[in-house]
């Protein structure tokens, strides 16, 4: 198996996934199972390579409690890893497949504007026709949070507001930092573009044409 394959198997993502998402944080394999959803033997096996390849690192027991395993931060690829797992499976996977799948109705576009190392993801929705509903956002966004070990941080804005935004904007310099990448883009989801007041008015002007005929 290449490194690539490695990498990229959905056991290792499923543990990078938990390790990057609290990088200071120690975990007993029973712990990472539970959290990666994985049985004990995928986690040893997989935990063998990660190890052994310098990504993650074991840390001796103390008394009677059990070795623990976390982020090796001396690997020499440890910011570009980190960097890639969360911008695909850490955080953003799961956050895209949640917009995608519960708010693919109203949800236009989405960015992951920063991911803190305190293990929070600061996140800005831009919603079309159709505004997510609060309270179940609220609630999807709470679920999230706890099956990936982040808080998230989340904006919700219209597509005209994010189209009015200007240089002086707190959000424009976040969508424009390196950290900021967009998860879902226009098209991804069913969310249609809001219909323009002007449009409206030129929408009816053309009806109003269409039924009274050109005048003398």
């Amino acid at each position: 198996m290449s490194a690539a394959d490695f990498l990229l198997a959905p056991e290792v993502q499923k543990l990078l996934r938990v390790a990057y998402a609290a990088p200071g944080q120690r975990f007993p394999t029973s712990e990472l199972a539970q959290r990666a959803k994985l049985d004990a033997d995928d986690v040893s096996r997989t935990l063998e390579h990660l190890v052994k390849s310098g990504i993650l690192k074991w840390n001796k027991p103390k008394s009677d409690l059990p070795a623990t395993v976390e982020v090796d931060r001396s690997f020499v690829f440890h910011d570009e890893l980190r960097s890639i797992a969360l911008k695909s499976f850490a955080a953003a996977e799961p956050i895209r497949a949640m917009l995608r799948s519960r708010f693919k109705e109203s949800v236009l576009r989405a960015f992951v504007l920063e991911e803190d190392e305190d293990a929070s993801v600061e996140v800005l929705i831009v919603h079309g026709q159709l505004m997510p509903d609060e309270a179940e956002m609220t609630t999807a966004c709470e679920k999230l949070s706890k099956t990936i070990g982040r808080h998230l941080e989340v904006h919700v804005i219209s597509n005209a507001r994010f189209g009015r935004l200007t240089s002086r904007d707190a959000l424009t310099a976040k969508l424009a930092a390196d950290s900021a990448h967009e998860i879902v883009a226009l098209g991804d989801t069913k969310a249609k573009l809001p219909v323009e007041r002007a449009g409206l008015i030129q929408s009816a002007a053309r009806k109003l044409a269409t039924l009274y005929g050109p005048t003398a």
